[in-house]
């Protein structure tokens, strides 16, 4: 592991107002964890910054002695970027200050924010903004990719609702990312990742939701696979738009709603999500119970930032966990068999395979329009997880597993891109099939122009493009 002298560490917390730490100190260890278990780095340094200064003054401080930067919002990602080994970590986490202001419909919140932070503090006012699934995820990270959740389909993703954004670049200036200032920037923050700078706060755009949305729960046994998933495609193309979706292969939790008799069974879990009333969800409803009854179902109003939470304990802090996703034009017969093979081959009872919808709202927004990775065309998105409560050898198991499905799944796919939140392994030409060729050129340009050095690599990262 790199080390810093005491002399050049003192020299850097005399300019720094936050708190910085090295191997020994309390809070160290804590500090330099992330949410993937698998990932165990050591940094030089870590910057706990409070404030934008700090990030300027942390980032010139790693450039000056050659240190490797890594950049902390939540923590939250597989690859485990937010922390590097014998560098300094850029840590925002105590940047958490949130303003809503309900009269505009909007909320300004800072670089270390967390989903739970802010539904917590948007929905006092009935509001909310397109989030993640796992409440613990970083606002940043998540929203700087693209970012989805249970309001893609009513309000598009969460970078279609970025505002602005406070950026600290990799020369360390202070600049306003919007529709009117540094708009080639403001373009690539939508969807470019991390690459373009260090963002210390967001502004986005609100939506009228809550405070009670209604939720409808309905599980098959695995060896329905086929019949539920061929049903659940038909059905949901018949829902409104916006509606909340999801289709999930695991095993059901130990949950109270949930009959002892099938707590741990595998099967196919379609989650439905309204934004109406319980007796229009009954309606919405209504058709899965008529045509394919389940193995057990639970419908019920719940608060929104409940929702929000509802699937933190399939993915606590410290798991070990790997993922790969692909995208599927259409949920063909031909897909829906894989995944029927497929399912039933994972080793460890916590690994999953969550399938998104991607339409309403979603594809309202112009492919051109934001730099996020995949075309705008309603899609599906199907995510294989491999996550373990600390068996290397389940994970080894579930990692082959995760591959050999996505393997399975290319033939039925349009290509090999992605979604970038959900590379693991974010090769180049991963990442050109992602964004196709002209946006990712675009990307490298701007790229060159805010970090010619690719200071800001450890992300999924687009090399900055070289001189004219």
């Amino acid at each position: 592991m790199t080390t810093l002298s005491d002399s050049t560490l003192a020299s850097f917390r005399d300019s720094f107002a936050g708190t910085v730490l090295t191997a020994g100190d309390e809070g160290y260890d804590t500090a330099r964890s992330v949410w993937n278990g698998e990932i165990d780095r050591h940094p030089a340094a870590i910057a706990q910054c409070t404030s934008a200064d700090d990030v300027s003054a942390a980032i010139a401080f790693a450039r000056r002695e050659g240190l490797e930067i890594a950049v902390r919002g939540g923590g939250h990602n597989y690859p485990g970027y937010a922390v590097c080994e014998g560098g300094l970590v850029v840590d925002l986490t105590r940047m958490r200050a949130i303003t809503v202001d309900p009269a505009t419909k909007r909320v300004r919140c800072g670089g270390g924010t967390t989903w739970a932070d802010l539904d917590a503090a948007t929905q006092e006012h009935g509001l909310a903004v397109t989030g993640g699934f796992i409440s613990h995820t970083g606002v940043a990270g998540l929203s700087l990719g693209g970012g989805f959740g249970w309001l893609t389909g009513k309000a598009g993703l969460s970078c279609d609702n970025l505002v602005s954004a406070q950026v600290v670049t990799a020369d360390g200036q202070h600049v306003t990312a919007s529709a009117t200032s540094h708009p080639d920037l403001y373009w690539a923050l939508r969807g470019g990742g991390g690459n373009f700078g260090v963002v210390t706060e967001f502004e986005f755009a609100l939506h009228d939701v809550g405070p009670i949305v209604q939720l409808g729960l309905f599980f098959w046994p695995l060896d329905q696979g086929v019949e539920m998933l061929t049903f659940a495609r038909d059905y949901i193309a018949t829902t409104p738009p916006d509606t909340g979706l999801t289709i999930v292969g695991l095993n059901a939790p130990p949950a109270p709603f949930v009959p002892e008799e099938h707590h741990f069974a595998p099967g196919y879990l379609l989650a439905v999500v309204g934004w109406s009333t319980p007796e229009e969800h009954a309606a919405l409803v209504q058709p899965i119970l008529d045509t394919l009854p389940p193995l057990f179902h639970f419908v019920t109003p719940i608060p929104y930032t409940e929702l929000q939470k509802m699937l933190d304990e399939s993915a606590p802090w410290g798991i070990l966990a790997y993922e790969k996703a692909i995208y599927l034009d259409e949920l063909t017969d031909g897909a829906i068999a894989v995944i029927a093979d497929q399912m039933p081959r994972k080793a460890s009872p916590l690994s999953l395979m969550p399938v998104f919808t991607m339409r309403g709202a979603y594809s309202d927004v112009a492919d051109d329009a934001t730099a996020f990775g995949g075309s705008r065309a309603s899609k599906w998105l199907v995510n294989i997880d491999a996550t373990s409560p600390g068996d290397m050898d389940l994970l080894a198991a579930d990692r082959a597993w995760v591959r050999g499905f996505w393997e399975a799944l290319l033939p039925h796919a349009g290509g090999s891109g992605g979604y970038v939140n959900f590379m693991v392994e974010a090769d180049n030409d991963r990442l050109r099939a992602t964004y196709g060729a002209d946006k990712y050129d675009k990307l490298a340009q701007i790229k060159a122009h805010y970090d010619p050095n690719n200071v800001f690599h450890l992300n999924a990262n687009i090399a900055p493009a070289p001189p004219r």
